[in-house]
């Protein structure tokens, strides 16, 4: 895996910096990194691509429910 300084980590738009419960994303490759925004150097979960969409998809159509 890419070591994760060399990575662009994204932080989404709506998340505060009041120390919050917050992921940030990174692509490698075809696949999407997802990292603790106040943990970034512990551990990274790794999705393909497909898995990512499915999870983005079901999160909009439940929102509130994550």
């Amino acid at each position: 895996m890419e070591t994760s300084d060399r990575l662009v980590w994204r932080k989404s738009s709506r998340s505060d910096n009041n120390g919050g419960a917050c992921v940030e994303v990174a692509v490698v490759g075809a696949d999407i990194l997802i990292r603790d925004s106040k943990n970034p150097t512990g551990g990274v979960l790794r999705f393909t691509a497909a898995a990512w969409n499915v999870f983005v998809q079901e999160m909009r159509a439940h929102p509130g429910q994550g």
